[in-house]
């Protein structure tokens, strides 16, 4: 029986799922082609659980992947609400940076899901569009970054992170690009 999608989930079945999804991100992240019943088992629920959330390969991987589009993107509120603006912009490009190389390491699963062209950069556009706007417009009224940003300059400045190699010295360059990019926000702010 499918569960209608806005239908709220048990607690414990809700804990199952994101037990599920944890664990497929991170053994999908390291082979594309990890076996369902082993990420079942590592996740402590039985085949029939799984099927029940994933029912296929594909399922499974639009939701790991479409899960850390949303942990990025929930991730802009949190630090708004307990950093500075500015802080809060810069510790969410450190968080997107790791996004991206995590998607990257992700990359071979995604490549193999059977979903249609364009279906996973849609999955990810509309909520990282709407976690920059937030923190654009923090910024913007706390008179941080100038003022004439959009999400869509914000996203072409940083696309540079998805050329960085995951496995390499990752963290040092993408550390360095968001700092130039952090630098060219403020300059022309007017609280600056």
């Amino acid at each position: 029986m499918h569960r209608p999608k806005d239908t709220p989930r048990r607690s414990d079945a809700q804990r199952n799922r994101d037990r599920l999804l944890e664990v497929a991100f991170a053994e999908l992240t390291r082979c594309a082609d990890a076996p369902l019943s082993a990420i079942a088992k590592k996740a402590g629920v039985g085949q029939g659980t799984f099927y029940r959330n994933f029912p296929n390969r594909e399922s499974l991987v639009l939701e790991v992947y479409r899960h850390e589009v949303q942990q990025v993107s929930d991730a802009a509120a949190h630090l708004l609400a307990t950093r500075p603006p500015d802080q809060a912009l810069r510790a969410w490009m450190d968080r997107l940076a790791q996004y991206a190389m995590a998607k990257a390491g992700l990359a071979a699963a995604l490549r193999k899901a059977t979903t249609p062209h364009g279906t996973l950069a849609a999955v990810a556009r509309g909520p990282l569009s709407a976690a920059v706007t937030l923190l654009l417009a923090a910024n913007e009224e706390a008179g941080t970054i100038r003022p004439d940003i959009t999400a869509e300059d914000f996203l072409l400045a940083i696309a540079g992170l998805w050329q960085l190699d995951p496995h390499a010295d990752w963290h040092t360059r993408a550390t360095r690009l968001l700092d130039l990019v952090m630098d060219g926000l403020r300059t022309g702010a007017p609280g600056r």
